[in-house]
């Protein structure tokens, strides 16, 4: 069954070049174009596509306000946001994404018209395929479980009811002094809900790395910092480490921990080549944390595309690091928590509205 795309953009040239492309992937079908949200909404009700792709600056109704509108509505779609690379536009995809949209892509900005046709090929071609995986665990799940959600706190006995436990976790005494955090498509959303509960006393520092351009990182920490009792801050190069500080790893870049003076840990930010196709990596991350931490580390990997991850986690698993993946049924695209959990690395699986406490646990 294709993927019907409705293309919404106020300028015929990206409504006709996105739809160009996507016409070109076997598994699409581009049921239409609309050059604003309100024409976007009208044709929504009878073309009933599964994914929009959206522009932001719109007449008429803007990207952000078709997404209020269609949340309202109940529309069972996923909207895919066009965004520009400036700061600006960063801070408006956070508010598309905390929304609900499936993901975003940067219009791009290359020198020749064909090498910008190449990178939106690109782009688009890594969305729809995730987002292929999307569909297929939403009706493997009956189109349930699909949202994150912030829910009631469960009681220890539901928690301990919905929490897959290793031996080893369960017998653990040692603390983690430093909890590293690799995530991707779907990454927001679900940050927003984890990163809230957890406490402003933590004790510990949190390393993370979402999968984002440049300028996107920034605006996510702003947004996260916001909503957090924790500090949240894009990641500076040579920066100590403190506790109860989450570090986001800045788009572009690679960030690992490392050994400062005495016993202190600082950030290194770097140029390293990307892993995985990432940069930042959450392998090049994991691996440094490791070996500064050993034993004394708690790895999550949550939703996402891909297999980032894994070997970084098997890393962090041989050092003695405590390791936990968000459960399938809570992730956007299951691919980075199953790649850890089908390599038999992860001690706890949890669902997303329990993963506070499993890392609480930790530490």
């Amino acid at each position: 069954m294709p993927i019907k795309v409705l293309v919404v953009d106020d300028t015929i040239f990206y409504r006709t070049v996105v739809s160009d492309i996507l016409k070109t992937f076997p598994n699409v079908e581009v049921v239409g174009a609309a050059n604003n949200g309100e024409i976007a909404l009208a044709r929504i009700k009878t073309m009933k596509p599964d994914l929009i792709t959206l522009d932001v600056e719109m007449p008429v109704m803007n990207g952000l306000e078709l997404m209020v509108a269609i949340n309202k509505e109940g529309y069972d779609l996923d909207c895919l946001m066009l965004s520009s690379k400036t700061e600006k536009g960063g801070a408006i995809t956070m508010q598309a994404l905390a929304l609900g949209a499936f993901d975003f892509i940067t219009k791009p900005d290359a020198a020749t018209s064909e090498e910008n046709i190449q990178e939106l090929t690109k782009q688009l071609r890594r969305v729809i395929t995730a987002f292929e995986q999307r569909l297929i665990l939403k009706r493997k799940m009956g189109g349930k479980g699909m949202t994150p959600k912030s829910g009631a706190a469960l009681s220890a006995a539901e928690v301990s009811q919905v929490l897959a436990v290793s031996t080893r976790a369960a017998n653990r005494t040692e603390k983690s002094q430093a909890v590293a955090i690799g995530i991707s498509t779907g990454g927001p959303n679900a940050l927003n809900v984890l990163m809230p509960k957890l406490p402003g006393n933590l004790g510990v520092p949190i390393f993370l790395v979402q999968h984002m351009p440049p300028m996107f990182t920034a605006s996510l920490a702003k947004c996260l910092d916001e909503k957090c009792s924790l500090k949240v801050k894009e990641a500076e190069n040579g920066e100590v480490v403190e506790a109860n500080t989450v570090y986001v790893a800045p788009g572009g870049k690679q960030m690992k921990v490392a050994s400062g003076a005495g016993l202190q840990k600082i950030l290194r930010v770097t140029d390293d080549p990307p892993e995985n196709n990432c940069k930042p990596a959450v392998d090049f991350l994991f691996r440094s944390a490791a070996r500064e931490y050993g034993s004394k580390l708690t790895c999550v990997v949550m939703t996402g595309m891909g297999t980032d991850g894994k070997i970084g986690m098997t890393v962090a698993k041989a050092a003695g690091a405590l390791t936990i993946a968000q459960d399938e049924a809570s992730c956007v695209v299951y691919g980075m928590p199953k790649a850890v959990i089908d390599a038999g690395l992860t001690d706890i699986v949890a669902p997303l509205d329990t993963l506070d406490r499993a890392i609480l646990k930790t530490i």
